[in-house]
């Protein structure tokens, strides 16, 4: 063997090492955004579930059992939240302060979260420190696996 074919030989060991570094990496990258969807999808879907859940309550303590005509009626914003651990969750404001962890086959410990807040009537971003008809309840779903929370809003209306 001559030192040509010798060095020919070493330069296309090297470009093989090159070729199949560079496929790995690609598979590797593949293979994390697979797993990073599915936990994301996982993410949203509990939101998704946690925001039904509430869609199926109350809208406010007094409106359970007749509708109120005023907001005077309505549960003041320092009264979110539950009363004690045994009251049901019955009632859009109940799940104000709420958490519940959950886990799934592919990634557990996800950490589900409720915000409920009265909003403005003419801009549901600005919150009311007052009574109104219109609720939003802000889900965020963490977990070690998430590089980033996801945050799912929905707004409530008594109209």
């Amino acid at each position: 063997m001559t030192n040509i074919q010798s060095l020919m030989a070493l330069g296309a060991l090297v470009l093989l090492t090159l070729t199949s570094l560079q496929f790995n990496g690609s598979l590797m990258e593949c293979t994390t955004a697979e797993l990073e969807n599915k936990v994301y999808l996982t993410a949203f879907s509990l939101a998704d579930d946690m925001i039904e859940e509430i869609k199926n309550k109350a809208f406010d303590e007094a409106t359970k059992t007749f509708v109120v005509a005023s907001t005077s009626a309505l549960t003041p914003p320092s009264g979110f939240g539950l009363v004690s651990k045994t009251d049901p969750l019955d009632d859009i404001d109940d799940y104000n302060n709420y958490k519940k962890t959950v886990s799934s086959p592919h990634a557990e410990d996800y950490e589900v979260s409720c915000l409920i807040h009265y909003v403005s009537a003419a801009n549901q971003n600005i919150v009311s420190s007052t009574p109104t008809f219109y609720k939003r309840a802000s889900v965020t779903v963490s977990s070690p696996y998430l590089r980033h929370s996801v945050t799912l809003a929905f707004i409530f209306s008594l109209k």
